[in-house]
């Protein structure tokens, strides 16, 4: 067993977001696991670009309300309690 210590917050770069977006990576998986766990905060009309992840993407609302959208989809509101998953090359953006 192993307590992790806390790290640094770290900025979003900009080529993948739009306003402020910061992370807090909770636990990071050793390959050749491809898990990361991620706190993610976005500041007011922050957004990500369009991108798609290989093998999809969980997430789980904490905190606001957001706006997530598959390319060609519909706009979805999100709220603290949601949890969204995005399957394996699906483009999508969050704001």
């Amino acid at each position: 067993m192993e307590v992790l210590p806390v790290q640094p917050s770290v900025k979003g770069p900009a080529e993948m977001f739009t306003g402020d977006v910061y992370f807090d990576v909770i636990a990071k998986g050793e390959e050749p696991s491809r898990m990361r766990v991620n706190t993610v905060r976005f500041a007011p009309r922050a957004r990500t670009a369009w991108h798609c992840h290989a093998v999809g993407q969980t997430l789980h609302v904490t905190a606001g309300v957001g706006l997530i959208q598959s390319r060609g989809g519909e706009i979805i509101e999100i709220r603290p309690g949601d949890t969204i998953h995005t399957p394996p090359g699906r483009v999508a953006l969050a704001r």
